[in-house]
């Protein structure tokens, strides 16, 4: 209700703006408790026991501030990043977009962030608390990206619970490229040289716009691979019908009009993977309906972040109250149960 007296005013900010004052409120909050596993919400996947399944995404909390307030909104995980190695500065202003009518987002923000360094100072006086994903990404201008990922694995692995590499934003120009068969064999062997026997679990995100080829060759490196799971999917290049001012701006697509792409897009992974690896369905995603037919679709587990535009800070623990009453409804006691069952 609170986010509803204020959503006119935040709204009236420029979008990047009210996203700084979102982190520094959140950053003067205390941090409640995250929620512990064990309940009927309760997920284990690579290793890690996750006490809901509905997680922050990347994007948000890109420079390791707030994870701990973000986890006891009531988030089962959150991931933070993408990060770095050398601080980056993004792409020139403005690059977010609100697209009210749609309740959707544009951004092509491209990695913007404080870098590593910046990031490890904060990790390192961090109370661990809950479950920490660490977003790694390469610099824009970096000589050799792979290298990059690799150095990124190597800091950031004492710090996170699980490692994401994330190679499926379109706002760094050609970093899509290391989703190609010969080039995701190379960064996904030096990442895991990098992190050493001991390390953290190692995800994968992947973008929304990939052909049928692309998503065999993926889930067949990832099948041969250590990686735990795959994150489903980043924002859409795409555009589908929109009705907001902003429509046209180029960018990354986010918010409820990526759902159907997500959707069917896990439907194809959990398809060419054969529920050998878990999947993590991210796009669209603002109810608990939207998060139980992800999870019907293939995803053990889900991301948000988009919606929290919309929604506010009240969504996690709305969707999981959510998601409490279709189990009931379709009479299932876990989410193990309900996955892949679409």
């Amino acid at each position: 209700m609170l986010f509803d007296l204020i959503k006119p005013a935040i709204f009236a900010l420029d979008p990047e703006r009210a996203h700084r004052l979102s982190i520094a409120t959140m950053r003067a909050a205390p941090a409640a408790p995250a929620q512990r596993a064990g309940g009927p919400l309760s997920v284990n996947i690579a290793g890690l026991a996750f006490p809901n399944p509905v997680g922050l995404a990347a994007g948000y909390d890109k420079d390791a501030e707030v994870p701990n307030q973000m986890l006891g909104l009531g988030f089962g995980h959150v991931e933070v990043g993408s990060i770095t190695p050398r601080p980056q500065e993004g792409n020139p202003k403005p690059r977010l977009f609100r697209l009210p009518r749609d309740k959707a987002v544009i951004n092509r923000m491209g990695f913007n962030n404080a870098g590593a360094d910046a990031a490890l100072e904060r990790l390192g006086q961090r109370k661990r608390n809950g479950i920490l994903g660490i977003n790694i990404g390469a610099n824009k201008d970096s000589a050799d990206r792979i290298v990059d990922y690799a150095v990124m694995t190597k800091l950031m692995a004492p710090y996170a619970d699980y490692l994401t590499v994330n190679i499926s934003s379109p706002n760094t120009p050609g970093l899509r490229a290391l989703q190609d068969e010969s080039a995701l064999t190379d960064l996904i062997g030096a990442v895991f040289e990098a992190r050493g026997p001991d390390g953290p679990p190692v995800f994968l995100k992947v973008a929304p716009d990939l052909e049928p080829a692309d998503i065999d060759a993926i889930a067949r490196i990832a099948g041969d691979s250590d990686l735990a799971a795959l994150i489903v999917s980043n924002t859409t290049i795409s555009r589908p019908d929109l009705a907001s001012r902003d429509k046209g701006e180029t960018g990354g697509l986010s918010g409820a009009p990526l759902k159907p792409l997500a959707q069917q897009r896990m439907r194809d992974f959990r398809k060419a993977t054969g529920g050998a690896i878990p999947l993590i369905g991210v796009g669209g995603i603002a109810s608990a309906e939207d998060a139980w037919d992800r999870i019907k679709a293939g995803a053990s587990l889900v991301q948000l972040y988009s919606a929290l535009v919309y929604e506010g800070p009240g969504l996690a623990r709305k969707i999981n109250h959510g998601l409490k009453a279709i189990m009931r409804r379709e009479g299932i006691r876990t989410i193990a149960e309900a996955v892949g069952t679409e």
